[in-house]
């Protein structure tokens, strides 16, 4: 294990949780994260309207800031949220690494070696008075976490229950934003570990390889890495695009292509991506071993060069 991770793990042990108020006051405001912030009819809470983005912190450096704020926007638009103000999250971010820094300088870290995740929620606000709310948080990356960067994750694939088509048909559906309504997504992970599994990858009633609950999908093959397109219904992944912009530079290919399982287990190896986790590799999928390919060590070190700069 890196000495960086080694001295995430001692910060999680000390350093609470930063919160920050965006919406709430005139300026963005550091919050008492032992006191509850928002109110029992936060739409948040009640229906899981609204959205959200999270980005790794490390070094004191928020990573792929454009990439996620862009998204978040996005997703704002298809939520028929009020367009947030960008600058002002970005200075509730500001405050809120100056405020993480500071934990973990208290705590006997150091924060240039440090790394958190750093999350934006935008909420739709209080049912009674109709005002959007939104929050940013900081806290350290888990031990979970540090473990599937450095020895994989099994996967087993479980349908989405949809055809590709839904965003389509049916916009309201909101495929493609990065809402709060996550219930399922984690109950599929919650089913995964209950089977002797770590990790999960969607499929479309096709049989179309989606994502993960919280993960882009990357398949090796030669030189060439391949993702899902975001056509089938799929979350546009900020670490994915980082990634093969990097890659793209170092001489690989890249390609946005339909997959099935099959490709999957016929690929030289197969990667979740996130911001916080940076990357995992799939060793197994539905019991299958997947063995690590000798281009192992070059993704990964590229898929954290892209994703934690």
């Amino acid at each position: 294990m890196s000495s960086d991770s080694n001295n995430s793990n001692e910060i999680s042990g000390a350093a609470r949780t930063v919160v920050i108020d965006v919406l709430g006051n005139d300026d963005p405001t550091v919050m008492d994260p032992t006191v509850p912030m928002i109110y029992a009819d936060d739409l948040a809470a009640v229906r899981g309207d609204g959205v959200f983005e999270t980005f790794m912190l490390r070094g004191g450096i928020v990573r792929n800031v454009e990439r996620h704020a862009t998204r978040f926007g996005r997703s704002a638009t298809m939520l028929d949220l009020p367009q947030p103000d960008l600058d002002r999250w970005k200075a509730a971010t500001d405050l809120a690494v100056q405020e993480y820094a500071g934990l973990v300088e208290r705590a006997g870290g150091d924060p240039d070696h440090a790394e958190a995740a750093l999350r934006w929620v935008y909420s739709r606000g209080r049912e009674s008075i109709g005002r959007p709310t939104g929050w940013v948080t900081v806290a350290p990356v888990s031990a979970d976490i540090e473990d599937a960067r450095r020895d994989g994750v099994a996967v087993m694939t479980a349908e989405r229950g949809f055809k590709i088509d839904l965003s389509q048909r049916s916009p309201w559906a909101l495929i493609g934003a990065k809402t709060l309504s996550y219930a399922a997504n984690m109950a599929a992970l919650r089913a995964a570990k209950r089977q002797g599994y770590q990790d999960v990858i969607f499929v479309s009633e096709e049989g179309l390889v989606l994502e993960g609950p919280t993960s882009t999908v990357v398949a090796v093959k030669g030189k060439t890495l391949l993702t899902p397109p975001t056509h089938v219904g799929i979350l546009a992944g900020t670490s994915q695009a980082a990634l093969f912009t990097l890659a793209e530079q170092r001489g690989w290919a890249t390609e946005q292509k339909e997959m099935r399982v099959e490709d999957l287990l016929d690929a030289d190896g197969v990667w979740l991506l996130s911001s916080v986790r940076v990357q995992a590799r799939v060793t197994s999928i539905d019991g299958h071993a997947m063995e690590r390919p000798e281009c192992a060590d070059e993704i990964e070190a590229m898929a954290r060069e892209a994703v934690t700069g």
